[in-house]
């Protein structure tokens, strides 16, 4: 179905595909993209469950925009193991204007997709996703 807003469809595999990172924790993080027709949203990269917030970060382009999701384990100060599962909208200041306005008009239909979604970030440039950030957002 397309977006009503964008008239961007959401592939079947980007949902599979998450539901493989919530349900059975097989990913560390996803990215989404834009096919070349600007029609839909499909998989970009697949983030394995030995890789880093690092490779992650690294994992987005310098000067396009993507979706992306983040599997986020950690240890609250009571000793309790917790996930959060962070959806980040990246849309670089370099980008190109229509791409960053296809990409916005599609975000929320396609983040409703995504069933689990728990903290949302907007992101433009590296240093609005430091670890600590996340760390902050994560409590």
């Amino acid at each position: 179905m397309a977006n009503s807003a964008s008239g961007v469809a959401v592939h079947d595999e980007c949902k599979l595909t998450f539901l493989e990172l919530k349900a059975r924790r097989t990913h560390r993080y996803l990215t989404f993209k834009l096919d070349d027709g600007l029609q839909q949203v499909v998989v970009d990269k697949i983030g394995g469950q030995g890789e880093s917030y690092e490779d992650f970060c690294k994992s987005l382009p310098d000067d396009d925009c993507r979706y992306a999701v983040f599997d986020y384990d950690f240890t609250t100060n009571e000793n309790c193991h917790k996930s959060k599962i962070f959806f980040f909208a990246w849309s670089p200041d370099v980008a190109k204007v229509r791409t960053k306005m296809l990409y916005a008009s599609s975000k929320d239909r396609f983040k409703r997709e995504l069933d689990g979604i728990q903290v949302e970030l907007q992101v433009t440039d590296p240093s609005e996703m430091s670890w600590d950030i996340l760390k902050a957002r994560a409590y």
